[in-house]
């Protein structure tokens, strides 16, 4: 199953790069993190430096938008993010864009529904999260929205050499972007705020609920530099977790070094 993950990954890419005339929209970045992140203590605990480089991309068409990213991480621990490879994928269908209706109310402008896949190749996890979004409207802000969704495991489990299954929960997130200037310099604070609720693994060991808030501080050093906006960023990647990946004697804060390149 996670080659067969892989490869729709894979073509998934290619194909949105080929067709992006379909789309409304597009947006591509290359991003790479570097600093100290927490091992959690199945994996043997402590700290270790890391580099992640991410491909990131969302579109919108005509029936609602898109979102995924892959991540490849190199770190020093040689049992945690060591060459791992890690994406996740969600497909979210506008209400609004398939009725030609308004649909939402208060501060909520439309509703969706979401599909989504998160993949791990070494633990060999696989994850399928259908829910419902929320997007909001919000002052100031680029985008919100607020996810509920199902977590739905699918690992291939020990006897296959991967993570221990677990049984399924579920997960609430909000994600946003928030773009700011301060004086001629254009910023952006971009993240996601997520609860997964507790559960237990194949051997009976329970996983606390955790929570992860991870977002990026960035400042448009392209726009800054030369003129050209919304291209080059520089900035701060924090990630602040609490009972990391279920782990209730790990909490995490990291910050990591970002930069980020939009095509």
């Amino acid at each position: 199953m996670g080659k067969l993950v892989s490869l729709i990954i894979g073509v998934s890419v290619s194909a949105l790069a080929s067709h992006a005339s379909a789309f409304d929209w597009t947006q591509t970045e290359f991003q790479s993190n570097f600093g100290v992140i927490d091992t959690p203590s199945f994996a043997g605990g402590g700290d270790n430096t890391t580099v992640v480089f991410t491909i990131e991309h969302s579109n919108g068409w005509a029936y609602g938008d898109n979102y995924f990213f892959i991540d490849l991480a190199e770190s020093t621990t040689p049992f945690y993010n060591n060459w791992d490879i890690y994406a996740e994928y969600y497909a979210n269908f506008s209400l609004g864009k398939i009725t030609g209706e308004a649909v939402g109310f208060g501060i909520v402008n439309d509703v969706g529904l979401i599909a989504g896949v998160n993949w791990d190749l070494d633990a060999k996890v696989l994850k399928y999260l259908p829910g419902v979004r929320f997007q909001l409207t919000l002052p100031g802000f680029d985008f919100a929205n607020l996810d509920f969704t199902a977590y739905i495991d699918d690992n291939a489990g020990v006897a296959k050499g991967g993570a221990p299954k677990q049984r399924d929960s579920f997960m609430v997130d909000f994600n946003w972007g928030y773009p700011f200037t301060i004086g001629r310099n254009d910023f952006a604070i971009n993240g996601h705020l997520e609860y997964i609720n507790k559960r237990r693994d194949s051997f009976g060991n329970r996983l606390e609920s955790h929570v992860l808030n991870q977002e990026q501080i960035r400042w448009d050093i392209g726009k800054a530099m030369n003129g050209t906006p919304r291209k080059v960023f520089i900035g701060v990647e924090l990630s602040i977790w609490f009972n990391k990946l279920g782990d209730r004697k790990t909490n995490e804060f990291a910050p990591q070094a970002l930069f980020a390149y939009r095509f």
